[in-house]
């Protein structure tokens, strides 16, 4: 029966590409949903283990996340923060590099699942006030996070688990000389792409940014607390990871700490946590479920082994990350992957190799990262907007050939 797991992920990828089975218009989590309790009823993955798939941690984190997000919007703090971060960007070209080098390079240390919370108010509140499109936007928020995470071993869960499980002694320093470079460049190269297939809407008239006052002055005070005691937690786990590696700080605590100052001393409390955006917990929840029941037919470890590729060779890593974590995340495939290197003698080198495919597969599909699906599900959420599957990868398709083949002249020169 486990067979049927890989079947059922094929037909969510074309649900989710084209969103209509007849008059039925899905959701991408009601899609994922629908994935999760077709295994679970075919009996492809049994009910102890989907409880066990899931990942309360990424849970958490993005419960506590989705709180301080939902407090900064609706206190107005966050209408005041866009307005000192992008008022100095006094054209769509300088805005767009605004969102890709600011946001993207942010997400190096607040991860990038943070700042596609935080982000996509931002950039949508952006696109409202100067007639921009909002899918533009949206795609160089999306492009930002994604590479922007790639050089930091705290960037994106995939990074960290390689940073603690792959004998790296100097993480962040392996990954700085390394990613950080090529990163730079294909946020560039992220830029030309959106100038060009999103030309007509580079006009040249200039951005005039305006200062909209804070709603509610208590909820945004306390929003300023929980975004200071997350950047300072931050600081602090990156300071235990480098001194203190065995230290068990984990990102869940620092987006619970976050949390707490509205979840604890708002009135607005009750409001904040009915509006957060539950349908996006549901996704991660069944998507855990989906993907190990994929795991668990063995499909895709048979195709690693059975392609016959140089498993050390930076073109083969780089090709099967960014192929293989469209179909069962990129969190799942470095999980597996990471131990076949290693066993196989695998250095930092690939080990970079691994981090950089890995996480660039989200820019080739949505589904190729989970900050992607949050910032559509936002999206579509607080503003009716979103993003196709082939609005995505007809940018997404030439942005990520492009990236792999920059990460690897530099992996290789390294």
């Amino acid at each position: 029966m486990s067979d049927l797991a890989p079947a059922v992920l094929l037909l969510v990828f074309l649900l989710i590409a084209v969103r209509r089975l007849g008059p039925f218009r899905f959701e991408i989590w009601q899609v994922m949903l629908l994935g999760a309790s077709a295994v679970l009823l075919s009996g492809s993955i049994s009910a102890e283990d989907a409880m066990n798939a899931v990942n309360l941690d990424v849970i958490v984190f993005l419960f506590g996340m989705f709180v301080i997000g939902q407090g900064i919007e609706m206190s107005g703090y966050l209408s005041h923060l866009s307005y000192k971060a992008f008022k100095r960007a006094g054209s769509v070209d300088l805005l767009v590099l605004y969102i890709l080098f600011g946001i993207g390079l942010s997400s190096a240390v607040l991860m990038n699942d943070t700042c596609a919370i935080i982000g996509t108010p931002v950039v949508l509140l952006l696109a409202r006030k100067h007639g921009i499109s909002p899918k533009l936007l949206l795609l160089a928020l999306a492009f930002a996070i994604t590479l922007g995470s790639v050089p930091s071993p705290i960037g994106n869960p995939q990074n960290l688990l390689i940073a603690l499980d792959g004998g790296l002694k100097t993480p962040f320093i392996d990954f700085g000389y390394f990613l950080l470079l090529p990163t730079v460049i294909n946020l560039f190269f992220a830029y030309i792409l959106l100038r060009l297939l999103y030309k007509k809407e580079f006009h040249k008239m200039p951005l005039d940014h305006s200062e909209e006052p804070i709603k509610d002055k208590r909820l945004a005070h306390l929003s300023r607390l929980s975004l200071f005691l997350v950047g300072f937690l931050v600081v602090l786990r990156i300071a235990s990871t480098y001194f203190f590696p065995g230290t068990d700080f984990r990102l869940t605590y620092i987006a619970v700490a976050g949390a707490l100052p509205i979840a604890l001393f708002s009135g607005k409390r009750i409001q904040v946590i009915k509006r957060i955006d539950w349908s996006t917990l549901v996704f991660f929840a069944s998507m855990f479920v989906l993907m190990e029941s994929v795991w668990d037919s063995g499909f895709f470890q048979g195709y690693i082994y059975a392609s016959g590729a140089d498993m050390l060779s930076i073109p083969s890593i780089l090709s099967v990350s960014v192929i293989i974590s469209q179909l069962i995340s990129n969190v799942p495939l470095v999980a597996l992957y990471m131990p076949l290197l290693v066993s196989a003698g695998a250095g930092t080198k690939e080990l970079m190799a691994l981090a950089a495919g890995s996480t660039i597969a989200g820019n080739l599909f949505i589904l190729g990262a989970a900050s992607n699906v949050i910032i559509i599900q936002n999206a579509e959420k607080k503003a009716h907007e979103t993003l196709s599957f082939m609005e995505f990868a007809r940018i997404g398709i030439p942005l990520t050939f492009i990236n792999a083949l920059v990460y690897w002249v530099f992996l290789s020169l390294a």
